[in-house]
């Protein structure tokens, strides 16, 4: 494994591996000392299209608890700005002997270009509306620590799946892993594509919580969206928002995710979201980790 830029790509070993790399590494983070020597020497550099706090905090102190030197490029004020191209921007990253490259940008398929232009192995932190592979992995590592298992798990994704990299790469990867996954969302907030996903899919939130051990929730991004997708704030809470009553109706031991950032109030109350049944703080703990797998599997961690 070279790169990692879609969690189709992973097989259920290479998707195992990682995780199985990410448990032992969380044991660092219980430590006093929370370094490893394993990458010193080596560069990250994390170059950000979008803004991003916990994705690219993240990888930073993924990369620096691995003793890697790290190179924060944020897109906005540097030569990007100026106009320079995604590929002149490789082209410096690749003299300047970047190791790894950690890309988030809006446009769809960005990191696989990127992938072409260096040498280095490139992490895709999210490109356009098409995946977030370190997501999902961290989200099915807490899936996995919490309920012990991914096979046969049943895991409901409700809202924007439209805009949403990360159900894409959900789907992909749990999939993969043996869980069964049913995207809830208005027909509206659905991809056209969403009939060749490897999942089911339902409108109706009520009939499905009842029956799912997870209960992933996604924020509707307001910011990708130039036309009308429902009704009102209002009306969409009232179909797709998790409160306190519908989580009554959840399985005893059936699990609260969130990608972040929440918006309380819209898709999550907040009496859910401060459940000890929502893991929304320990899917960010375990993002470091997860983040720490990938780069020392990526970058010859011996």
């Amino acid at each position: 494994m070279r790169h990692l830029l879609s969690t189709g790509d992973l097989s259920r070993d290479e998707a195992t591996l990682i995780l199985d790399t990410a448990a032992e590494l969380a044991q660092v983070g219980d430590r006093s000392v929370k370094k490893l020597p394993t990458l010193r020497g080596r560069t990250v550099v994390n170059l950000f299209y979008e803004d991003s706090t916990r994705t690219r905090t993240s990888f930073e102190l993924a990369a620096k608890r691995l003793s890697a030197d790290v190179i924060n490029f944020s897109a906005k004020g540097s030569s990007v700005s100026k106009g320079e191209s995604l590929k002149d921007t490789a082209l410096t990253l690749q003299a300047m002997g970047a190791d790894g490259v950690v890309i988030r940008h809006s446009a769809s398929g960005a990191a696989h270009r990127l992938a072409n232009w260096v040498d280095g192995s490139v992490l895709n932190a999210g490109d356009g509306t098409h995946e977030h592979p370190t997501q999902a992995l961290l989200d099915a590592f807490t899936m996995r620590s919490r309920l012990g298992r991914l096979e046969g798990l049943r895991v409901a994704v409700v809202g924007d799946i439209l805009h949403s990299r990360v159900a894409r790469s959900n789907v992909l990867l749990l999939t993969t892993l043996g869980a069964h996954v049913t995207l809830v969302a208005p027909p509206t907030l659905l991809p056209v594509s969403v009939h060749t996903w490897p999942c089911e899919v339902s409108y109706d939130l009520d009939g499905v919580l009842p029956k799912s051990d997870v209960v992933m929730m996604l924020r509707v991004q307001a910011e990708r969206m130039h036309e009308s997708f429902f009704p009102s704030t209002r009306e969409y809470s009232r179909n797709y928002g998790l409160d306190g009553e519908r989580l009554s109706r959840m399985p005893q031991d059936a699990i609260v995710m969130h990608p972040g950032p929440m918006v309380r109030g819209m898709e999550i109350s907040a009496e859910v979201a401060d459940s000890p049944r929502c893991t929304v703080t320990e899917q960010v703990a375990n993002g470091v980790s997860l983040r720490m797998a990938v780069l020392y599997l990526l970058l010859g961690g011996s």
